[in-house]
C-alpha cells in the first residue's frame, strides 16, 4: 500500500516535534492532528517529565490542541499521526475522540495498542472503531527513540 504523501508530510513535523520533546528529557515522540481537509490542528510532544504529568504523552496534547482549536471533543474525520504506535491511554483517548484514522511511524512491541500487543483501535468489541496506518517513515521515527534509550 502507497502511503499518501499528506502522511508523510504530517509524519515529518510530528518528528520535530519529537526532536524537541527530547530537550527536554522526554522520550522523543512527537505527533499532530490533521482535520478532515487536511489542515493541522493540534501539535503535541511528550511532556511527561517537562510538566511532571504522567499524561502528557505526545498524543495526549495534540487531541487536546485540536479539541481546543475547533472547540469540540469529537475530532470527526480527523487523523492523529504519531512517531510511535500509541499505547493504549493514547489509542483510547484517540476513540474517545473520534479521530477517524490513526497513522504512526514505529512500532511499540512493548506497549503498543494498534496492533503490536493489543489492537484497541480495531476492536470489535468495542462501540467505536478507527482505521489504522502504521509504519511510515518507520526507520526515522525509530532512530530517536532507539539513540534516546542507547544513552540511558
Amino acid at each position: 500500500m502507497r502511503v499518501p504523501e499528506e502522511y508523510e508530510r504530517a509524519m515529518r513535523i510530528a518528528l520535530v516535534e519529537a526532536h524537541a520533546a527530547r530537550e527536554t528529557g522526554d522520550v522523543p515522540i512527537g505527533a499532530v492532528v490533521l482535520d478532515a481537509t487536511g489542515r493541522i490542528r493540534g501539535r503535541g510532544r511528550n511532556r511527561r517529565e517537562a510538566e511532571h504529568d504522567p499524561t502528557g504523552h505526545a498524543e495526549i496534547v495534540a487531541l487536546r490542541q485540536a479539541a481546543r482549536e475547533l472547540g469540540t471533543s469529537r475530532l470527526d474525520g480527523a487523523t492523529l499521526v504519531t512517531t510511535l504506535e500509541p499505547c493504549v491511554m493514547c489509542a483510547g483517548a484517540a476513540l474517545t475522540a473520534r479521530v477517524a484514522r490513526v497513522v504512526f511511524g514505529a512500532w511499540d512491541a512493548k506497549a503498543g495498542a494498534a496492533g503490536s500487543v493489543y489492537d484497541l483501535l480495531r476492536d470489535g468489541r468495542l462501540p467505536i472503531r478507527t482505521e489504522v496506518v502504521g509504519s511510515v517513515l518507520e526507520a526515522e521515527c525509530a532512530a530517536p527513540l532507539t539513540d534516546f534509550f542507547a544513552d540511558r
